[in-house]
């Protein structure tokens, strides 16, 4: 009898302690998806803060290619693509697009940078259309998207001076991706083939780290 009484005083208890358990469990599962969130959002916010930096730079690079070669510069801005009946040149086309990044309008921006990338010619604009369309697609976390421009920009404008970035970026992608031996490979071509470049600066710091 002692025992059935001693049972029953214990069986309340038993059952508070599995709640407490579950309430713990769920406590942790709610502070690890905080994390989670936390850690997603600031890469979000280095890569937009990335972009800006990126638009700084590139509106550097752009003022010195045109005080070398303005008149080069004239001839292209005036282009249209033939069999393409637009009113919009490049230029226009272009700075939409960078205006739109800008203001982070990133789905207008992409699909301005596309537009332009699948229906105009031209060097300079193409290329660095190439690269914000894998910058933005990294921004939205699609990997094999942004992986494709990178690839299509280094492939089809080997001379670029962004393709060095490029390169490194298809690195970064792949160590997102968990092929860490991959990315390694392609950090340490980037250190071999643009040694003055600032992303083999960038590209043999990360290889530093995996060490």
């Amino acid at each position: 009898m002692k025992i059935l009484f001693a049972a029953l005083l214990l069986a309340p208890l038993n059952i508070y302690s599995q709640e407490v358990d579950a309430s713990d469990i769920l406590f942790l599962k709610l502070q690890e998806l905080e994390g989670e969130l936390a850690s997603l959002r600031s890469e979000l916010e280095s890569q937009a803060y990335l972009i800006e930096k990126l638009l700084n730079e590139e509106s550097n690079q752009l003022e010195s290619n045109s005080s070398m070669d303005t008149e080069t510069n004239s001839e292209v801005s005036s282009f249209r693509f033939e069999g393409i009946n637009d009113s919009k040149s490049i230029d226009e086309v272009y700075d939409q697009a960078i205006l739109e990044l800008n203001d982070k309008d990133f789905q207008a921006a992409k699909q301005s940078f596309n537009y332009l990338a699948n229906n105009f010619n031209d060097d300079e604009k193409i290329p660095l259309s190439l690269f914000w369309l894998g910058e933005i697609s990294l921004l939205e976390s699609n990997l094999e998207q942004s992986e494709n421009f990178f690839q299509r920009l280094a492939s089809d404008f080997p001379d670029h001076w962004r393709t060095p970035l490029a390169h490194k970026k298809i690195g970064d992608i792949l160590m997102m991706s968990g092929d860490s031996s991959a990315a390694r490979i392609k950090y340490q071509f980037v250190v071999q083939t643009f040694p003055e470049n600032t992303a083999s600066s960038l590209a043999l710091q990360l290889l530093e780290n995996m060490e």
